[in-house]
């Protein structure tokens, strides 16, 4: 059946054959919820961690981004998995690995085993992540019906995101740091049944894993990524990072000659060629890179700078992330009226606005301050993620494996630059209000520049065609 007629059928069904349509959506966001609740979650539970198991600024840093790290590095690998062998199979085996590597976390008795199991978690999640995109498309061909899930889909996704640091709070406050990977586990389950007994299996597209580049792009991505968490620490001009860096050089160049040569190409040069796609990952890399590194600073901010505890700060943050869901709803109407991509023209300018008013940040500023202005800047990024992977998914076409593998790419590097930059700016400076200013400095700038990355998001809407859907 073709997108065409599938979505005819869409538009003749009754109502009622749509009430299975939430068990889906819930199905396939479990995955996501998972990965970004654990993303949020320990930001409020880091001093906790690191004054129980004796870890510094560094080691947190590792915390948060050794996560992110195999995340971001095995996200292509992940979407040539899901073509191979099925997204179905693919996003089950995700949530396999996340549940074992949430025990690890929650069993861990040292720093480093710490950090390596979220290593794991980190693999399952890139597993999982594109794959639930990609089984989204194709339960919901008809494009305005899957806008309008999308915006549902995440916003259950933003609901959990958004609580939990107060989740986080409450749980190490009342049950300790470990039970916030353990309730992965019966999450996890619970996903894996529902997607087993709701979602239909996916077709295969025989490809080549083509493993010289997916090694080439995660020898890239761990390169850079551990420079940047190493870096300031051990020195830019250090032994270790030029090994890095030239380690970073030679994988990109292979990658490079490796690409041209390819038959079958680890990123279609369909997807590369489109001013839409190259826009809405470049402004998913930035959108990432100032949230989660402002989400990290928050944190830390509150409770070293105004003396909070885990479970206050967590519900002090509950009003600036509980946004979110508002924002993923309010596009969801938007949708319908205006389409995906015009939303964003205004949602970011108005995110960096808010965001950059907040660099004044001192001793004399208000909570309510804080609150309301982080709080809008956070709804905008909820109407803008869900425009976001509509519009890219639509012009993905029969590449939706890997377009949502390429996006979440883009996104989990610039939430690893992000938290890597704070991380920096929280270990260099001698006062926590000085360093919040400069963390509001960096969240503004990229969220400006993904509204004027926005400006060709929206131009290339006109010329850009999605590639030809699977059939």
């Amino acid at each position: 059946m073709s997108v065409a007629d599938s979505a005819a059928t869409s538009r003749s069904e009754p109502t009622g054959a749509r009430s299975g349509d939430g068990v889906k959506i819930l199905a396939l966001a479990i995955g996501f919820v998972m990965a970004t609740l654990d993303a949020t979650i320990v930001t409020v539970a880091a001093v906790d961690i690191a004054d129980d198991i004796g870890m510094g600024v560094a080691g947190l840093t590792w915390l948060m981004d050794g996560y992110i790290l195999s995340f971001a590095s095995l996200l292509l690998l992940s979407g040539s998995l899901a073509d191979r062998f099925g997204a179905r199979r693919t996003y089950l085996a995700g949530l396999a690995v996340f549940i074992v590597g949430s025990t690890m976390c929650g069993l861990a008795g040292g720093g480093t085993f710490l950090i390596v199991s979220r290593i794991v978690q980190g693999a399952g999640a890139a597993l999982f992540m594109p794959s639930s995109l990609s089984l989204l498309v194709g339960e919901f061909p008809e494009p305005r019906r899957r806008a309008t899930v999308l915006g549902l889909w995440t916003a259950i996704v933003s609901t959990a995101s958004g609580l939990g640091p107060a989740i986080g709070g409450v749980l190490v406050g009342t049950l300790g740091w470990r039970s916030i990977f353990l309730i992965n586990i019966p999450f996890g389950i619970v996903g894996a049944v529902l997607t087993l007994r709701r979602i239909s299996p996916s077709p295969r597209r025989p490809r080549s894993l083509n493993l010289a580049s997916n090694a080439a792009a995660a020898g890239l991505v761990a390169a850079l990524s551990i420079a940047l968490i190493e870096g300031p620490h051990l020195g830019w001009g250090s032994p270790r990072m030029i090994a890095l860096g030239a380690v970073a050089v030679i994988a990109a160049g292979t990658l490079i000659l490796v690409e041209r040569s390819a038959a079958d190409p680890l990123m279609p040069r369909s997807l590369l060629h489109n001013p839409v796609f190259v826009s809405a990952t470049a402004i998913g890399f930035l959108l990432n890179l100032a949230l989660f590194g402002s989400i990290f600073m928050l944190g830390v901010f509150m409770q070293r700078a105004w003396g909070l505890t885990s479970m206050t700060a967590g519900v002090w943050l509950l009003p600036m992330m509980a946004v979110f869901v508002l924002g993923n709803l309010t596009f969801a109407r938007l949708a319908r009226r205006v389409g995906s991509r015009r939303p964003v023209l205004v949602a970011l300018p108005l995110a960096a606005a808010c965001v950059a008013t907040m660099v004044t940040i001192s001793a004399s500023t208000p909570y309510v301050v804080l609150a309301v202005l982080v709080g809008v800047a956070n709804f905008c990024v909820g109407v803008t993620v869900p425009a976001l992977t509509a519009t890219l998914m639509e012009a993905a076409g029969s590449h939706a494996n890997t377009a949502g593998a390429l996006l979440n790419a883009n996104r989990q590097v610039g939430a690893l630059l992000g938290v890597a930059a704070v991380g920096t700016v929280l270990a260099s400076a001698g006062d926590w209000y000085r360093a919040a200013s400069v963390g509001f400095a960096i969240t503004a700038l990229a969220y400006g520049a993904a509204g004027a990355l926005a400006w060709r998001f929206t131009r290339g809407e006109a010329t850009a065609r999605p590639a030809p859907a699977a059939r």
